[in-house]
């Protein structure tokens, strides 16, 4: 005869048990992540000081690589276990320390990230407000470093600065810069496998079968929410293409697909129906029937296969919600082709700060 088992049953948790372990939880998950952080300060901080250590020796002195060589065969025989001293890393850590120690504002910056992310940024970064973008993003945004590669690859930060918005007239003040580096000017989708002509619901199409990387091209902090993504106002029905929720901005972001060239919408036409009036009505919409307290207004993107800069700007101005305008191609860009189209470096530098 089975033992009859002694004691109690476990009571049942109180009704706020729930918040209780959230808060925790969320305590425990805080703690690890600030323990990483400072684990990694101190890690990037000690290569910052070895690379210091070697260009301060160097300096009047002759010795050169030879003696870099040694001192990575001598650190690994005095400290036998120890890895990241060999002699191509001791190199990057002086290239390191002389890149970022002449610019006293990058310098805190590159503590933020892993010392991974700082050797990819450093190897292909051309200059410091390139270096900065990418810092900057990679610390706000979490950036794996597969994502960091491909951000780079493929032109985020040309892309990011030469991006059509009106944020500046329609976000509150601590949202626009931050919202602007979330969209680029132009998205690169050669993963579709679409032909160069498509409908748009083929686009469409292409994009639900493959949103892993569509929102690694958006910039890798989108969550998905839907697709010809309901809304009801007096009694009719309204679709968006595709409704997105951009995590870092804490924003519901809209985007409607558009195969030809961008239009703003003018009497008579079909381009009414699709130009930034119809964008403001979903955003509208959003934000009285979906937006959260805690989160921001939500964002319109108007993705099209070109688009006249001159018109977007016209189109845009008189907005009264958040919107951009971007292009779309489903091939590669061609590398550096956006280098000579960038705004001038006092400019980039104004709208860098505003991410810090």
């Amino acid at each position: 005869m089975p033992r009859k088992r002694s004691g109690s049953a476990t009571p049942s948790p109180p009704g706020d048990y729930a918040k209780l372990l959230a808060a925790v939880h969320e305590r425990i998950r805080s703690a690890q992540y600030e323990a990483l952080r400072s684990v990694n300060r101190e890690l990037v901080g000690l290569y910052w000081d070895v690379g210091r250590l070697i260009v301060g020796r160097q300096r009047g002195e002759s010795w050169g690589r030879a003696v870099v060589e040694r001192l990575a065969e001598d650190l690994r025989a005095e400290l036998p276990g120890v890895r990241g001293f060999s002699a191509s890393n001791l190199w990057r850590m002086r290239t390191f320390y002389l890149t970022y120690s002449a610019v006293p504002k990058l310098a805190p910056l590159v503590r933020e990230i892993a010392w991974s992310h700082n050797l990819v940024i450093l190897g292909r970064c051309k200059d410091d407000l390139e270096r900065e973008f990418y810092l900057r993003m990679t610390q706000r945004m979490s950036w794996s470093r597969r994502v960091l590669e491909q951000q780079i690859e493929g032109q985020r930060y040309e892309k990011t600065l030469l991006g059509q918005s009106n944020f500046a007239a329609t976000l509150p003040e601590p949202m626009r810069d931050q919202a602007r580096m979330a969209v680029k000017d132009a998205y690169t989708f050669d993963f579709l496998e679409l032909g160069d002509e498509h409908s748009e619901r083929q686009l469409e199409a292409a994009i639900l079968s493959r949103v892993e990387p569509f929102l690694r091209e958006m910039g890798g902090v989108f969550s998905f929410v839907g697709s010809q993504y309901r809304l009801e106002v007096a009694g009719r029905e309204y679709f968006i293409d595709l409704l997105l929720f951009h995590r870092a901005l804490r924003s519901l972001v809209a985007i409607e697909l558009r195969i030809g060239e961008f239009q703003p919408g003018s009497r008579g036409t079909r381009a009414k129906q699709h130009g930034v009036g119809k964008m403001q009505f979903y955003l509208a919409v959003l934000d009285d029937t979906m937006r959260l307290g805690e989160e921001q207004p939500a964002i319109g993107i108007i993705l099209c296969k070109s688009k006249n800069e001159t018109i977007v700007e016209y189109a845009l101005r008189e907005s009264s919600r958040p919107i951009g305008v971007a292009s779309y191609r489903v091939v590669r860009a061609l590398p550096g082709e956006l280098k000579g189209q960038l705004p001038e470096p006092g400019q980039v530098a104004r709208l860098l700060e505003g991410l810090g």
